[in-house]
């Protein structure tokens, strides 16, 4: 009997993160197991992930399990999964725009979506959050084409642009855009606003803590009285939200809002949630951009809010900026996202196996016995 078991997998940097990704036919059936063999995979449980493919970093340590979709309005399904580096802890509950990057990519190449001749409409159903994207892949000549003059701040050199267009995103996790019924909320005598658009966030107005809002991830990270001052607020809000204890849960995200320095329109130091994260997760920009667009919200006194259904905003974060491109209908009832689209990137970087122990994969079958 062979020792180690072989799983077909892609590497690949999607955004500013990087992970493997699976068809989820390659990987064990039951969750248990499955998160076994991922920890195993990744290396969890040391901080440099020395025995497995994680990178050290959470930006480095996610997973994306793809499959063909049964749902009508979906090409693909799409998991993902946050893998802690030092503890055994595969987190399901949140999604991750930038791992999303490289599904259409992934799914083209692994002949679940056809390719069309110059691009590729990629139909994505995210399972964690039961909501849809719409990724649009370039394929000259029925081929996904990776070089490309699209740059992201966080990444360097350019590559081919991927159009993510998230619909309906209010409500990810809650089923409302505001969870709590208001737009702002006094948590531990401060006010923020609980959203939940992509993601669901706690929004503080980075003065609010003592910060300016434009600090570095290292001076943020290094502050352990701020980090545990956010950490407070986002337990609290947590059960606010509807969320439950969020101990062990890296939902709610957090993010402090301070006006713009660079010309953008909101300056964002978003964490995820006990750092501060290098660059911005995507659905965290959704997030945010959905907070400008909410008169009312804590962002009234931060920015010179856009008008128009369609709108433009500029989030400029640690490593440059991210634009978001979100679609506002302004009803009776209050504003309604119908839906934010932005630019992202990706890059495969190698496609094999990858090996786990066989006790690994046999670990449902041991813990019924």
């Amino acid at each position: 009997m062979p020792t180690q078991t072989a799983i077909p997998c892609t590497m690949m940097r999607g955004g500013t993160s990087r992970g493997p990704y699976f068809l989820a036919s390659d990987l064990p059936e039951d969750r248990a197991t499955q998160e076994q063999v991922i920890l195993a995979a990744m290396g969890s449980g040391n901080a440099l992930q020395i025995n497995g493919i994680g990178g050290g970093s959470s930006l480095t340590s996610k997973v994306a399990i793809v499959s063909q979709s049964q749902h009508p309005d979906a090409d693909v399904d799409f998991l993902f999964a946050q893998v802690s580096v030092e503890e055994s802890v595969v987190d399901t509950s949140p999604s991750c725009g930038n791992i999303l990057s490289g599904v259409g990519p992934f799914a083209i190449e692994k002949g679940l979506v056809p390719a069309d001749v110059e691009e590729t409409l990629v139909r994505v159903r995210n399972i964690n959050t039961n909501s849809f994207i719409e990724a649009v892949v370039k394929t000259p000549n029925g081929i996904v084409e990776y070089d490309g003059e699209a740059s992201i701040d966080g990444v360097e050199g350019t590559a081919a642009p991927i159009l993510l267009n998230f619909l309906d995103v209010a409500g990810s996790k809650t089923g409302q855009l505001l969870p709590t019924g208001n737009l702002r909320d006094r948590i531990d005598g401060i006010e923020v606003s609980c959203i939940d658009a992509a993601v669901p966030m706690v929004l503080i107005p980075a003065s609010s803590l003592g910060k300016r809002g434009d600090e570095s991830k290292e001076e943020l990270d290094g502050d352990t009285g701020l980090l545990h001052r956010i950490e407070a607020i986002r337990q609290e809000a947590s059960w606010k939200m509807g969320l439950g204890d969020a101990t062990g849960k890296v939902i709610p995200k957090v993010a402090l809002l301070s006006g713009p320095r660079h010309g953008g329109t909101i300056t964002s130091r978003y964490f995820v949630p006990h750092s501060c994260h290098g660059a911005h997760a995507v659905t965290g920009a959704i997030c945010v951009a959905s907070a400008v667009a909410l008169p009312g919200s804590i962002t009234d006194e931060l920015v010179t809010r856009p008008e128009g259904v369609k709108q433009v905003i500029r989030i400029e974060h640690p490593s440059g900026k991210i634009d978001l491109a979100l679609e506002v209908n302004y009803t009776t009832t209050g504003p309604q996202i119908q839906r934010a689209g932005l630019i992202r990137t990706a890059r495969k970087l190698f496609q094999g196996d990858l090996y786990v122990s066989s006790r690994i994969w046999s670990y449902s079958r041991s813990q019924a016995s």
